[in-house]
């Protein structure tokens, strides 16, 4: 019987697919998992891993798993007191998988598959946890954890149900990124539980007006400091926070408090421990080919053989299980350019080419172009996320046309350059204008996500706040510009935690963020500048309606780089109303600057850094009325006085007629 329903491609609105949920008490046939070898299975978790259930009116457990190269596979765990041998698996006819049901074995129990190997002279055992595990026990433990097949009772059909609607282009997507083991520890320092972390987290984030939270690796891994991206169990939550149904519980949460959840999930390479899927059977079976080929050079991590069809089956399944067991509305996908590109941190002589002759990982791109059909045709409104930072064309282009599908790609040029630029002294920042400048040049060449993300407060790059070089009041006032400049650039937005507060220690994922700062004026007017800035953002449809369309961004004044000043106008869609941003980058107060604007007539201030609200010391004045006159080919000009490192946000009253170029 054939479970998988083929994607459909589609360049109109597209409906999800329906896939029967496969019955876990029935035997498996090799039949079964054809498509499964043929690298189309995205249901693989209904077939493969541990399955309560009823057979011939018997409860217990059906166990799967795929050991192609196995001379044996035996259950061991909790059930039987770890005995090696006592309950040996049956293989499914010539498919590479081994079966076994097992009678009054249920949720709760530890198992592990006893994988044998080698030859008759030279025998191997190896204790495997499972591939297609949905919990396991709490680390260093590497057994696996039975769970309950029943369905959680979700409360958030309204929310799925108008999910596409809050994804399509033009929405506003702002993003809180999170490590939930150091965002907030318990008293004792121990790990806050999913449930806590839904009532503590997720409000806190919905507070600031965040459209999204984004998890780092929540997928069970064995090393605290991979931070996640070391992954062992990519169908489990890790049990470090609580169980599978925990987890469920925050995601609905979130979903009542009106919070997309984004994960990240790790495709790209796995854990190197012995236990998970390193030499599944005795050689490499998940990895590409031999040890050192398959280590990456800079993660030690090993890298997913993507040209073999099972594995594409394993990923595309692992997507699938947490968007439609976990409600999730989003997938990060890591460190996308070292999928692409086999030469990635590789020497010549590491690495082999394709067939082609070429470097291009084909594997990977035919594995990412269907995760991207799958996901967007069954769960129209899902959002996937590419951390790409080369120049690969056509990241968030449709498959169909070439592309490799994705909604957003993280803009790492604009973040690179904008932190050197902010990181600067302000007297060389002159000289470095044109890096500010840089990224509205390809800005629409893709759909972009603006990070300012955990790698970059890490490894001694130091929290934003302490890139921003001068006083005390200085770095303040160069956080507030650097984020409001962010969150008026054409773009999705993404901020990890603690930026949020001026967090002044690197982070650090063993501790949390310093939550006393917040007793202190300062970071409570930084706290209040991004809740403030969330609010406009989603309220102003100048700055998100057309983020991705070239005609919603205008430069008013680009090249005035030896005050360090830019100011720009972000348009509406129906061309009759914008905002504009004015920009000081400078340590230098600028009386009686002049901008060029669209119109004449009165202005008000929509967000201005210097209030005293967020911090500041209150000396920027209300802006006059614009003038008819004209100034840098534009009908009017409004004087003001800049004050050093100021940002303002100005919307008219009134005017007479908006005149675009361009």
């Amino acid at each position: 019987m054939r479970w998988q329903i083929e994607p459909k491609k589609s360049s109109g609105p597209r409906e999800p697919l329906k896939t029967p949920t496969r019955d876990a008490s029935f035997p498996l046939a090799a039949a079964d998992l054809e498509s499964f070898h043929a690298g189309r299975e995205s249901a693989l978790h209904d077939m493969l891993g541990a399955h309560p259930c009823e057979r011939e009116g018997v409860a217990g457990t059906r166990f799967a798993v795929w050991a192609p190269r196995a001379r044996g596979v035996a259950l061991v765990g909790s059930f039987n007191e770890w005995e090696t041998g006592r309950d040996p698996m049956f293989p499914v006819g010539g498919a590479g998988v081994w079966e076994l049901f097992l009678p009054g074995v249920g949720p709760g129990e530890l198992y592990k598959f006893q994988v044998y190997s080698g030859t008759d002279d030279a025998p191997l055992a190896v204790e495997k946890t499972d591939p297609m595990g949905r919990a396991a026990e709490m680390r260093p433990g590497t057994a696996s954890r039975i769970v309950s097949g029943e369905p959680y009772a979700w409360a958030d059909a309204d929310w799925l149900e108008g999910r596409p609607e809050r994804a399509a282009p033009g929405t506003p997507i702002s993003i809180y990124e999170a490590h939930l083991g150091s965002w907030r520890r318990e008293p004792d320092g121990s790990w806050l539980g999913y449930r806590a972390l839904a009532d503590a987290l997720l409000r806190y984030v919905a507070d600031l007006g965040f459209t999204h939270v984004e998890l780092l690796p929540i997928t069970e891994h064995p090393y605290d400091a991979s931070w996640g991206y070391q992954t062992s169990g990519y169908f489990a939550p890790s049990s470090r926070h609580g169980a599978p149904e925990d987890f469920a519980y925050f995601v609905d949460e979130a979903h009542r408090l009106g919070l997309g959840v984004v994960l990240d999930w790790v495709p790209g390479h796995f854990a190197p421990d012995l236990p998970g899927l390193r030499t599944f059977d005795g050689a490499p079976l998940y990895e590409m080919g031999e040890e050192p080929r398959a280590v990456h050079p800079d993660w030690g991590t090993l890298v997913f053989d993507h040209g073999r069809p099972e594995v594409v089956s394993f990923l595309l399944s692992s997507a699938r299980y947490w968007i439609e067991r976990f409600h999730v509305d989003g997938l990060r996908v890591d460190a996308v350019a070292s999928m692409l590109h086999l030469d990635y941190s590789r020497e010549a002589g590491q690495w082999e080419p394709n067939e082609a002759g070429g470097r291009e990982n084909l594997g990977a791109i035919a594995f990412l172009r269907a995760l991207a059909d799958m996901v967007h045709d069954r769960f129209p409104g899902v959002l996937l996320f590419a951390e790409e930072s080369s120049a690969w064309p056509g990241v968030t282009a449709p498959t169909d046309e070439g592309g490799l599908g994705f909604d957003f790609k993280w803009n790492m040029g604009w973040m690179n350059d904008t932190l050197r630029v902010l990181g600067a002294p302000p007297e060389r920042r002159p000289a470095l204008h044109e890096r500010l400048t840089f990224s509205l040049h390809y800005a629409h060449g893709e759909r972009y996500l603006l990070p300012l993300s955990h790698d970059e407060v890490v490894h001694l790059k130091r929290p934003l706040m302490e890139k921003m070089p001068g006083s005390d009041e200085e770095k303040f006032a160069g956080l507030r510009l650097l984020l409001g400049y962010m969150w008026t650039h054409p773009g999705a937005k993404l901020l990890f935690m603690g930026g949020e507060i001026g967090a002044r220690r690197e982070w650090d994922e063993a501790g949390s963020i310093d939550w006393t700062l917040l007793n202190e004026p300062p970071y409570q007017g930084i706290l209040r500048w991004v809740r403030t800035l969330n609010q406009l953002y989603v309220r102003e449809p100048a700055l998100h309606a057309l983020d991705h369309a070239p005609e919603g961004f205008e430069w008013l004044d680009v090249h005035d780089a030896s005050h360090s000043v830019l100011s720009y106008v972000r348009w509406r869609p129906d061309w009759e109303d914008f905002v504009v941003v004015v920009a000081n980058f400078s340590a230098t107060a600028w009386p009686e600057y002049r901008v060029a604007l669209p119109a004449a007539g009165a202005y008000r201030v929509l967000l201005d850094s210097g209030d005293p609200a967020f911090g500041g010391d209150g000396s920027t004045q209300p802006p006059e009325s614009a003038e008819e006159v004209d100034f840098l080919s534009r009908p009017a000009v409004l004087t003001l006085d800049l004050p050093p490192l100021g940002f303002l946000v100005l919307q008219r009253t009134s005017i007479r007629t908006a005149t675009r170029t361009g």
